[in-house]
């Protein structure tokens, strides 16, 4: 399965949990990406408020076939 291949990062963000912070980055990026393979996530942190955890946030890199 030779080719070339493209790696982007995303940042996705949820305020359920980070696996839904993933789902909402690669789902996003399916709407203008093509060829999505697979993912890494490579940093994961959140926001707290007022002492309340109100956001996860992942950045994660998608890596996709490149088109000929």
């Amino acid at each position: 399965m030779s080719g070339t291949y493209k790696i982007i990062e995303l940042v996705g963000t949820s305020p359920k949990s980070f696996a839904e912070a993933v789902r909402a980055a690669v789902n996003e990026a399916a709407k203008t990406v093509r060829n999505m393979g697979w993912f890494e996530v490579v940093d994961q942190r959140g926001r707290i408020e007022e002492g309340n955890v109100t956001e996860f946030q992942v950045t994660v890199k998608v890596g996709f076939k490149l088109e000929r």
